[in-house]
């Protein structure tokens, strides 16, 4: 069953009438708190560019890569297939760009356009295995759906 509580505190914020930056860090600590998750990052992804650029993050740090290729990382894979990718072990992943040195797992969410075509992703990182169950994936995946328009309005 969804979280509902989340759900209506990312509604309420993209109702809001506030920056974008400001915007997007709200959301990315409302999800981390409702985790709870170590980190939640936002990220755009710029076709035209081949980039995907961190817009906001919440944790205790900055993200190594606020910006990289958007073909390097389990992000790619989850922008190349439109869907989720939810690696338990990063070490084990050949794909796997750092995020933080003690990150052992991570899942990327892909936020897509009408025509399933991801143009932002939601990336939640761990310090422990395996983090992320299939209840944690289907609220992240229902976070997504629910931020398409964050998304959309700014192209």
């Amino acid at each position: 069953m969804p979280d509902t509580k989340l759900l209506d505190r990312l509604r309420a914020i993209v109702d809001q009438d506030l920056d974008r930056p400001v915007t997007a860090k709200y959301i990315a600590d409302a999800i981390r708190a409702a985790g709870p998750y170590r980190w939640v990052g936002l990220y755009d992804v710029h076709y035209r560019r081949g980039m995907v650029m961190n817009i906001a993050w919440s944790g205790y740090s900055a993200p190594a890569s606020p910006g990289f290729p958007i073909t390097e990382g389990i992000t790619s894979r989850a922008i190349a297939e439109g869907r989720t990718i939810n690696v338990g072990d990063v070490a084990s992943d050949k794909g796997y760009l750092t995020v933080f040195d003690s990150t052992k797992s991570e899942i990327i969410v892909p936020v897509l356009d009408r025509d399933h075509r991801a143009i932002g992703t939601l990336d939640v990182e761990s310090e422990h295995l395996n983090a992320f169950d299939a209840e944690s994936q289907a609220l992240l995946e229902e976070c997504s759906h629910l931020l398409e328009d964050f998304w959309r309005n700014a192209e």
